[in-house]
């Protein structure tokens, strides 16, 4: 069939429509979602959209990804050739080889190179995904089909330039033979006479593959090659994610269990998710054998919202619910397993935010249902009742600094607050840590007081919990003595405390100079507050070093502990496979730390293996919840030799050893 604009028209036409009004019944279900500001900092956002959906800054942080990268920019320089095609079908008269030669045959040489690099890496990806895939569920039917479309059209242009080549004679063959070598090589596959028909057969294959493709983007996970690069334009800003604050009157529904009740950026990455894996490879919860896959979270609220959609828009309620055990709704025990680590946000190559959409699930299931794991029953009256995980009475608080004398924090006399937090005012092995700390700060000279009996538990696994109306009550206790108190300067030793008072508190409105003990740390020792021996120990010391994900990947620190270490000890601390913003959470994190895990592996094990393989003779991590589950994680691989510190514990080591 000769290639004319009285089929084509016609044809594309109708391709073209449906994939808008496919386009369209997609995207209309993201207004079902409430409304946030997602267009703040353009410049940033503008910058980061170059960094990351055009650079591929992500995609590239794992070899494989060079393949994506190569599909992705070879389909940028092919838009304007499938451009050129279909106006050519609509106008047979438009046609590169109007334009002057300066520019058309540079043109033609590049789509023809870029033709065979995509090709190429359709093979590779397909390849991979047969031999190596990323997870066990990514050798689909749909991720096959469309390779194999996009290598049907790269041949099908290969065989319409070789029809028109087969054709060419003398220098004219001799330049079609420089300007498009590739499709050159194609032409001694055609027969004898038969340009024409390879030609027009070539024409329509890539024309009719051209629209099926298109019209299959909405109805896929390929939809993400129209929503990723808005998706990334509209990620948040706001590092770390915080959930959102809820206002506690009677009647409101808390939480959400129906998709209605997410943003409608959280919808939009539902149809942004490429499905390539990375967030479930590097979920500890997956990779322990949970019911939680991050990917799997996204997916479900894609599906359930598709299947929803109609109904919500018409305000009645969902068939399908959002939390539960069927296929389309999240298991309660898989929004109970979540660390909050943030690891699978910090792999997603488009900015997708999966860890706080379980947040609202929670919310839902603590407050509106009451439905939440046993082991947390005690701890929420506790916590209620005494501002701490074990309901020991406030008074005990401050009895760690006994033999440190009276240590108020006192209003216009007092620097920093040392918010001690509650394992490092009751656990019997954090308060050694707290200790170490108050003891180097007096070495320095610095100006600390703490609270005592005043002091409330920050709030943070409340939070994270679900548990958000104790979090809010807290946190205004918290706030008002601040003020009262007139505090700005805080040094908190654990991690969760420091992201508390420093990001989740600004939500209410108050900004507070919140330090890690192990930045103060580093601070005191480059301004010789602290003096080193000039000397280290005869016998080194086999240092492992772990990141605490709300250092790191919530805060990201990072270089600090690891300079303070590598000043006390003299060499730098052996680092795990999975360190830094790719490091492997303990599994204490997200109120993980008070309960108990009963199904797959346990993380904190998992970790401790990964450290041991080092043969350390000391682990060493900043944060009281990793360090009780590497002291029990030792313990139970019959490790007891190793010791398990923290970063506080080695400097007074090194400080007083003189």
């Amino acid at each position: 069939m000769t290639p004319t604009p009285t089929i084509f028209v016609p044809l594309f036409i109708a391709a073209t429509a449906m994939f808008i009004w496919s386009c369209w019944k997609r995207l209309s279900l993201t207004a079902l979602g409430r409304t946030e500001n997602r267009l703040d900092n353009i410049g940033q956002r503008i910058s980061d959209t170059i960094r990351y959906a055009f650079a591929q800054k992500r995609v590239l942080a794992q070899p494989s990804g060079l393949i994506h990268v190569a599909i992705f920019w070879c389909f940028l320089v092919l838009l304007i050739a499938n451009t050129e095609f279909i106006l050519q079908g609509l106008f047979p008269s438009i046609s590169f080889t109007r334009l002057p030669e300066s520019l058309s045959m540079p043109l033609f040489q590049m789509i023809d190179v870029v033709s065979l690099i995509t090709l190429l890496a359709v093979i590779a990806a397909t390849t991979r995904r047969i031999v190596a895939p990323p997870y066990p569920e990514a050798r689909t039917f749909e991720a096959f089909f469309i390779l194999f479309l996009i290598a049907v059209l790269m041949l099908a242009s290969f065989g319409i330039n070789a029809a028109k080549i087969s054709t060419f004679r003398g220098s004219t063959l001799e330049l079609a033979k420089t300007i498009t070598p590739v499709s050159y090589q194609f032409i001694t596959f055609i027969p004898e006479g038969m340009g024409k028909v390879v030609h027009d057969l070539s024409w329509w294959t890539h024309a009719l593959v051209l629209l099926l493709f298109m019209n299959l983007l909405p109805l896929s996970k390929h939809f993400h090659i129209i929503t990723a690069i808005p998706n990334v334009f509209l990620q948040r800003l706001e590092h770390p994610p915080l959930p959102e604050r809820e206002e506690f009157k009677v009647g409101n529904s808390f939480g959400s269990n129906q998709v209605d009740g997410y943003t409608w950026k959280d919808l939009l990455d539902s149809f942004s998710c490429t499905e390539c894996g990375r967030c479930q490879m590097a979920c500890p919860a997956d990779q322990t054998g949970k019911p939680l896959n991050p990917r799997g979270v996204i997916a479900t609220i894609k599906h359930n919202l598709m299947k929803n959609g109609s109904l919500l828009k018409k305000g009645e309620p969902p068939a399908i619910p959002l939390i539960g055990e069927g296929e389309d709704s999240i298991s309660t025990e898989a929004i109970w397993s979540c660390t909050t680590c943030g690891a699978c946000i910090q792999a997603c190559p488009v900015f997708i935010e999966q860890m706080p959409k379980l947040t609202p699930l929670r919310r839902h299931l603590v407050e509106m249902e009451s439905n939440f794991p046993a082991e947390l029953l005690n701890l929420f009256e506790n916590m209620e009742s005494r501002s701490n995980p074990w309901g020991i009475a406030p008074t005990e608080r401050g009895k760690w600094a006994t033999l440190l004398g009276d240590r108020p924090f006192e209003t216009g006399k007092t620097e920093y607050l040392f918010y001690v937090g509650c394992a490092g005012s009751f656990d019997a092995r954090t308060k050694q840590v707290t200790m170490a700390v108050a003891q180097l700060l007096d070495k320095a000279g610095v100006s600390w007081g703490i609270l005592g009996k005043d002091e409330k538990c920050c709030g943070d696994s409340m939070r994270r919990l679900g548990n958000e109306y104790l979090f809010d009550s807290m946190a205004k206790e918290n706030i008002a003595l601040f003020k009262e108190r007139k505090i700005t300067k805080v040094i908190a030793q654990c991690p969760h405390c420091m992201s508390t008072l420093k990001n989740d508190y600004r939500q209410y409105g108050i900004e507070l100079e919140v330090l890690h003990h192990s930045q103060l740390l580093l601070q005191l020792l480059q301004d010789g507050r602290l003096k080193l021996p000039e000397e280290t120990k005869e016998t080194a010391t086999r240092l492992v070093y772990h990141d605490s994900c709300y250092m790191g990947r919530h805060n990201g620190i990072y270089d600090e502990p690891r300079e303070t270490l590598a000043l006390a000890t003299g060499e730098e601390p052996i680092e795990m496979a999975r360190n830094r913003e790719g490091a492997f959470c303990c599994g204490a994190g997200g109120g993980r730390m008070w309960m108990e895990e009963f199904t797959g592996e346990r993380i904190n094990l998992v970790r401790t293996a990964e450290a041991l393989e080092h043969e350390p003779d000391t682990i060493c991590t900043a944060c009281p919840y990793c360090l009780t589950m590497f002291i029990d994680g030792v313990k139970d691989l019959k490790a007891d030799k190793v010791q398990v510190r923290d970063i506080a514990e080695i400097i007074a080591e090194a400080v007083f050893r003189q």
